[in-house]
């Protein structure tokens, strides 16, 4: 069975994220460099999947190459609310939200047109997953399992474990409320900007 067919196996994000120290070839390795989260710079790690999602890979790495990527940021964020725990699952006879438990952004730089991304692999949507909304360049972090969404996003990464408590943060801070298409939503008041780095994990990349 390939490493692709297995995602929807793990039993949790940490599990998941744990076959990096096991299996470093099956990752791309990159630091998402947040802007004034914390009136300064901070990181969030994560690893994308380049079997698994070639044409999203390919995109990321795209990113990579630019020293800053203008128009890039986490606009909305939702925390669990009362319907996850802080392991993301889900709260018995609990609503699936709003809030539904997740940041969202967007991955386009200005002047650098975006090409939709064909859909890939679509494995549950587990805390930590990052994913595309439709074929990008909109996306979003899960910080709960979300298996009522069933399989139609495409997961391109997920955040390491000992980071998620960084996009967690970035749920407590100030908001808005919204509707979108009859979804209540809640809009960061402030924007957090964001851009990418390539960064080595092992001795062998």
């Amino acid at each position: 069975m390939s490493f692709c067919t297995k995602l929807d196996a793990y039993s949790s994000h940490e599990a998941l994220m744990s076959t990096y120290t096991m299996n470093p070839y099956y990752f791309q390795y990159f630091d998402c460099i947040l802007k004034n989260m914390f009136n300064s710079w901070t990181s969030l790690f994560g690893a994308a999947f380049p079997d698994c999602v070639p044409h999203s890979v390919a995109y990321v790495i795209e990113l990579l190459t630019l020293r800053h990527c203008p128009g890039c940021q986490f606009y909305r964020a939702e925390n669990r609310g009362q319907s996850w725990d802080s392991e993301g699952n889900h709260i018995e006879n609990a609503a699936f939200g709003p809030p539904y438990a997740l940041i969202q952004g967007i991955l386009e730089a200005q002047g650098n047109p975006f090409k939709k991304l064909p859909i890939e692999d679509c494995p549950t949507l587990r805390k930590g997953s990052i994913a595309w909304i439709g074929s990008g360049p909109e996306f979003f972090i899960s910080l709960a399992n979300h298996a009522e969404w069933k399989n139609i996003y495409t997961v391109f990464g997920s955040v390491l474990p000992e980071d998620m408590h960084i996009a967690e943060k970035i749920a407590t801070l100030p908001t808005v409320s919204d509707v979108w298409n009859n979804v209540n939503v809640t809009v960061l008041e402030k924007p957090v900007p964001l851009w990418l780095r390539r960064v080595k994990k092992n001795s062998e990349d």
